[in-house]
């Protein structure tokens, strides 16, 4: 790389780093109390219930309106986190259009912006309906990044080392996991906390406008001007840069192709074919089952009797194993690692179960279900790349798009029914059986490691099925792997890995 495609990647990492302050901020919501000083007399006002609930809520009751602030109310976090996932879904709807339109380093600085001022906004304005309102901005705002972040990451990559910006940046994301338990450690009350996790965003803005835009977007929008700075800046930017445009070139023309063949058929047409369906019915519930589960654990740290600060830093902790995701994705393939990971995620999910019913161990409880987390964080990402292969070029992206609306609805979902005060029977069955159906699902599914992408519904249905995969499995590990089976693996997941911008993390 280049002197200018490593800042590029520095700077990025300071945007996703902080989205995990506002991702997760409800975790210690019950924690951080909102005092109201009357002069006289302070009114303490939480989510918190305590062993005295009645007196709590007929004190909040009584003083709710005195000197017109309203604090947090019981149950707001359950509404924060129903209305943040909400933001997000609204944000994966508009981001990639206004990326697009606008370029994404103009949507990246406005939407930092607007993250940070609500986080800094929220630290003098308990109210519980601006409370809520800020956490749907919040969520917008963070769903913005993501696709901006990972978008620019990914564009600034030579082709075969796409892979690694989403896997870099999902590791500072879980360094901010880590960085926001001790935020909310060594803070005391709502102002102090929010204000420390909106400063050093603050603070880090200006450094956003020096970001380069995407080479890609100043290409299809005839920035020629822009792209004659970046590569005058010095020799190595300018070969690497003539390296990235190069690809674009080859992508946009095989972009036109694909327009006009679109021209010639409905979608409609497409959505008629039996493979494409199941194949887009095993990815969404695949979808749903790993939203369900991942942030069904996240928010519930605090419900494995550890305690919460702990418990928040080794959530983040846990997803730190992801960055040999690019390794055993090249040793393993898409299908038989989304199997395995599935399936160690239901399987860590149960044994935290039984363990929590059988045993009083509640280190032990939670380090099972972190290796659950762990299992379906890596799933998600594996499942963008995956479904980009499965699907057609001709609708490829309309089939990401439902795929990563179903994500996002169970998202919501958990949100709404999620239990408070712990993880229940109920919900701890649905975080494990949910995995390992999917795991089931995935047999019906082809192997599209190192074979090539499908342009149409016809090419997805002459790809090889189960019986016929696995001869070729063991053919393909008595040749060791062959130099060329290895390239055809990076041409064939390299166009499309560019063309997939939304986090999921994400």
């Amino acid at each position: 790389m280049g002197p200018l495609q490593r800042d590029v990647f520095l700077r990025l990492s300071l945007p996703i780093f902080f989205t995990a302050f506002l991702f997760f901020v409800d975790v210690f919501i019950e924690t951080k109390s909102c005092h109201v000083d009357t002069g006289g007399q302070t009114f303490n006002f939480s989510s918190d219930t305590g062993s005295d609930g009645g007196n709590i809520s007929h004190q909040s009751n009584a003083s709710r309106h005195i000197n017109g602030s309203v604090c947090t109310v019981e149950g707001s976090f359950a509404y924060g986190q129903a209305t943040y996932m909400t933001g997000l879904l609204f944000g994966s709807i508009f981001g990639g259009a206004l990326s697009d339109k606008y370029g994404k380093k103009v949507l990246l600085v406005g939407s930092s912006v607007l993250h940070s001022v609500v986080a800094l906004l929220t630290a003098f304005l308990p109210h519980a309906l601006f409370y809520l309102s800020a956490r749907c901005m919040a969520g917008i705002a963070c769903c913005a990044i993501h696709i901006c972040t990972y978008s620019l990451g990914v564009e600034w990559s030579l082709p075969k080392y796409r892979i690694w910006p989403t896997t870099l940046l999902s590791f500072f994301f879980s360094l901010g996991m880590m960085a926001l338990a001790a935020v909310a450690y060594f803070t005391n009350g709502w102002m102090q906390f929010h204000l420390a996790l909106a400063l050093p965003q603050i603070l880090c803005l200006p450094l956003y406008f020096s970001i380069p835009e995407s080479p890609r977007w100043l290409f299809l929008n005839k920035r020629t001007h822009v792209l004659e700075d970046y590569r005058s800046r010095s020799p190595e930017d300018r070969h690497y840069l003539d390296l990235l445009l190069d690809s674009v070139g080859n992508d946009c023309q095989k972009a036109n192709n694909e327009e006009t063949d679109n021209k010639k058929c409905s979608d409609f047409t497409h959505f008629k074919s039996a493979t494409l369906v199941l194949r887009l019915f095993i990815m969404s519930f695949i979808g749903v089952a790993s939203a369900l589960t991942y942030y069904g654990i996240c928010f519930s740290v605090g419900g494995f009797g550890v305690d919460i600060y702990l418990a928040q830093f080794f959530s983040g902790l846990s997803e730190s194993p992801s960055l040999f995701l690019p390794l055993l994705l090249a040793r393993w393939g898409r299908r038989s690692f989304s199997m395995a990971s599935l399936l160690l995620s239901g399987i860590g999910c149960l044994l935290s179960l039984l363990v929590s019913k059988f045993c009083d161990i509640p280190a032990l409880v939670m380090a099972l279900a972190l290796l659950g987390k762990l299992c379906v964080q890596a799933t998600t990402c594996v499942s963008l790349l995956y479904g980009i292969e499965l699907f057609p070029t001709i609708i490829r992206q309309k089939c990401v798009g439902l795929v990563s609306l179903c994500y996002r609805v169970g998202c919501i979902v958990n949100a709404v029914v999620a239990p408070k005060g712990g993880v229940s029977l109920g919900a701890m069955i649905c975080y494990s059986s949910g995995p390992i159906l999917g795991a089931g699902l995935c047999l019906l599914l082809p192997e599209t490691s190192g074979i090539p992408l499908p342009d149409t519904v016809q090419d997805c249905e002459k790809q090889p099925r189960l019986k016929l995969e696995l001869g070729s499995c063991c053919a393909q590990w008595s040749t060791n792997h062959k130099p060329k089976t290895e390239h055809a693996f990076t041409n064939a997941k390299d166009l499309e890995s560019q063309l997939e911008s939304s986090p999921i993390s994400l």
